[in-house]
């Protein structure tokens, strides 16, 4: 059985969210492999580029414009979400899974942060699919 274009589409995203996923984690893990400056920016950065990619995943035949603005747009309200705080909320983050998906505390600095992984998952998309 042949595989369509959005099936090999789906297979390289989820090849990139696997990729993703793993340096992210490895840039929390190891950050002494980073510039210390840089602090907690690569994490956040490659948090927003597996956001997009897996919206791209969800919707392989978009364009990445409107998947970049869909993906912005949930990152940063998880972020703003970060503000309000509840007891089941914050039980949530408290867990591994939830402080990943969810993180803990507000940072303006993490809306740049989450702009320039989201850019450059469009970017990547676009120059993809070329």
């Amino acid at each position: 059985m042949p595989v369509s274009a959005t099936g090999r589409r789906r297979l390289w995203l989820t090849a990139a969210i696997v990729a993703t996923i793993a340096a992210g984690l490895a840039s929390r893990h190891f950050p002494w492999l980073l510039p210390s400056w840089l602090g907690k920016f690569p994490g956040d950065a490659l948090w927003a580029l597996m956001v997009y990619l897996g919206l791209a995943w969800l919707a392989p035949r978009a364009r990445p414009l409107r998947v970049a603005a869909v993906a912005l747009a949930v990152c940063w309200l998880v972020e703003a979400s970060q503000l309000y705080r509840a007891p089941w909320l914050d039980a949530l983050r408290a867990t591994t899974l939830g402080h990943l998906a969810l993180g803990s505390t507000f940072v303006w600095l993490d809306l740049l942060a989450y702009a320039l992984g989201v850019a450059a998952g469009a970017w990547l998309d676009r120059c993809a699919r070329r």
